[in-house]
């Protein structure tokens, strides 16, 4: 499937999302040109978000719908071709809640609210990098403060909430507000967006 047949099949299957079509759009155009440009996409979350924050970085990492296996060019830099024929091109990506050492060393001895700010400052290097940002509530105080710190650092922002937004809506570059107020809809909806979004790049860097 292509980039469009992706997106639109998003819609096909949950309609009920259809009022973040425009900004999934916008959401997986700064994911392209995060990519296009050298950047990495980081991830956070609290709870269910964390671990959706762990999915999000295995999809882009490794193959998700397509194999991307190397080309004969790539794997004739190894002397071991085992090792080529099992590896995959991947979409640099950084699950921010998987810091355990330096988090809970963080959280102890400086700020329990800037665990992920800290971190957000630190991989920053690229002005084409992007922060995805999930809160059900939109308001949770470690994902707003790496949300700022993100926009200090000058990168882009894009954040999946529920229909309020809460403060993640005036702070991000992108806010994909699901379509609920609910905290597992927010999660049952969060999925099939970032799936998407995963997908969509992934068809964009590595279709045929």
């Amino acid at each position: 499937m292509n980039v469009n047949e992706i997106f639109e099949e998003l819609f096909d299957r949950y309609p009920d999302l259809s009022v973040c079509r425009d900004d999934i759009k916008k959401a997986y155009k700064l994911m392209r040109v995060c990519y296009e440009n050298g950047g990495k996409v980081m991830i956070c979350g609290n709870g269910g978000s964390a671990a959706d924050s762990e999915h999000i970085a295995g999809e882009l990492l490794k193959g998700f719908n397509l194999k991307r296996e190397l080309s004969d060019a790539d794997k004739s830099k190894f002397e071991d071709k085992s090792i080529a024929d099992n590896l995959q091109y991947g979409l640099p990506a950084i699950s921010l809640v998987s810091q355990t050492g330096l988090m809970t060393a963080f959280m102890n001895d400086v700020s329990p609210e800037n665990v992920f700010a800290q971190q957000v400052y630190a991989y920053a290097s690229n002005e084409n990098d992007v922060l995805i940002a999930l809160s059900t509530s939109g308001n949770s105080k470690n994902i707003v403060n790496a949300v700022i710190t993100a926009r200090a650092k000058g990168i882009k922002t894009v954040s999946i909430t529920g229909m309020s937004g809460g403060k993640l809506n005036s702070l991000c570059d992108v806010t994909i507000k699901t379509p609920s107020d609910r905290t597992f809809v927010i999660q049952e909806y969060t999925l099939p967006v970032y799936h998407a979004l995963c997908a969509m790049t992934e068809a964009y860097f590595f279709g045929k």
